[in-house]
């Protein structure tokens, strides 16, 4: 089945969100160390952010590395370090026309990877296309934790009282307050959860679980996670008949 063919291109997902997993059991399947299924799903990410440019997606946002990844061995962690400083490839931003953000606790990682994702940002702001945002150093609760700091100063300071906070506060002090929440969230790998991921900003996105390992990810796979979107009613609350 094409499910590309199927497509309602005046329907695709403003935002997609993708925790990218599988990637190490995908490599433990074929005989090889972690970091290999790692190079592998570098190389999906590039398939998969030209694919969603085409779409028409506007903001494709992917769980790069968690707060928690920290706590791997730390030549896992060396080596993800290494391969994030390796494969940002400016000229694949450049010929799609997709700029580039980060959010996370961009400070934890190494001064060479820092500077070479800040670089990239500054490189791509022009471009007018879609927006891929890598999530790296990032964590849910770590984020919240930070904006409630931030608010907490403000009325502390007296530059806000307490009953001036509300959800849209909360949300623009949230690390995404430049792009919309995610439309659709989708997870590879086969795991059912979403591992403190966006979850201020996923409150009504459709969720969307395959058994597909990223670095296998490619188009198609894609391309049916949001077929099954746009099957779904998106009610947020509302009656089917108030939404129709």
């Amino acid at each position: 089945m094409q499910y590309k063919e199927q497509l309602d291109l005046s329907r695709i997902p403003q935002h997609v969100a993708i925790i990218m997993d599988g990637n190490g059991r995908w490599a433990k399947q074929r005989g090889h160390e972690r970091s290999y299924g790692h190079q592998a799903g570098a190389e999906t990410v590039h398939v998969i952010a030209e694919e969603a440019a085409k779409l028409g997606v506007e903001f494709l946002t992917l769980y790069t590395f968690s707060t928690e990844n920290w706590n791997r061995p730390s030549d896992e962690v060396a080596a993800l370090m290494s391969l994030l400083f390796d494969s940002i490839e400016e000229e694949t931003f450049m010929k799609n026309n997709i700029s580039f953000r980060i959010i996370g606790d961009i400070d934890k990682l190494p001064a060479n990877v820092q500077e070479r994702l800040y670089n990239c940002v500054r490189n791509t702001s022009r471009n007018t296309g879609m927006c891929l945002v890598l999530a790296l150093s990032y964590s849910s609760r770590w984020e919240i934790t930070e904006a409630v700091r931030q608010i907490a100063t403000s009325v502390q300071k007296g530059e806000l009282t307490p009953e001036a906070i509300d959800s849209n506060m909360i949300s623009t002090h949230m690390t995404t307050r430049f792009m919309p929440d995610p439309d659709l969230l989708i997870r590879t790998g086969g795991e059912i959860r979403l591992s403190n991921y966006l979850l201020w900003q996923c409150a009504y996105s459709e969720l969307y679980f395959c058994e597909t390992y990223w670095p296998d990810f490619r188009e198609e796979e894609l391309c049916k996670a949001i077929c099954d979107y746009q099957k779904r009613e998106r009610r947020f609350g509302k009656t089917s008949e108030q939404i129709s």
